[in-house]
């Protein structure tokens, strides 16, 4: 892969361009570490649906989405599930723009989207590139659709 690098005078010219013929996971995460600067949130990893007490610091462009099942937070990556002690709606503050929410429980990171499917009853599913289906709930499929240009 061809790199160029060009120094500017002015910031406000500066950006990156990435090429590539195939959009590839690794593709996704240079461009989540370029707008992300890869930030990172404190999990307690999970282990036989209980904490093992285990604490880690997780970058940001990992996560596939978070959930929050009876007044705790779960974060999940393409293979793994921890807790964090955010909320919701304090991840929707950490988080990049590259989150959404799209039910009352649920934020989804939209670079992990593989495809959306519309529904009868309004709602949509989406299926994520590790393979998990989550449901978007009605009154989020109009902000879904802008995010992603549909």
């Amino acid at each position: 892969m061809k790199v160029v690098l060009e120094k500017v005078t002015d910031p406000e010219k500066e950006g990156a361009q990435i090429r590539a013929v195939e959009i590839t996971e690794e593709i996704r995460n240079a461009v989540d570490l370029l707008e992300n600067n890869c930030r990172s949130i404190l999990v307690t990893k999970m282990h036989e649906e209980r904490s093992s007490g285990e604490t880690y610091m997780l970058g940001t462009n990992l996560i596939y989405y978070t959930e929050s099942i009876d007044k705790r937070t779960y974060v999940y990556t393409k293979d793994m599930c921890y807790e964090t002690k955010y909320r919701l709606y304090e991840l929707e503050d950490l988080l990049s723009s590259n989150f959404l929410r799209v039910s009352k429980s649920l934020v989804v990171n939209i670079r992990k989207i593989r495809s959306v499917r519309s529904e009868l009853n309004g709602r949509m599913n989406a299926e994520l590139l590790n393979g998990e289906k989550i449901v978007i709930s009605r009154s989020y499929v109009k902000d879904l659709k802008r995010k992603l240009g549909v």
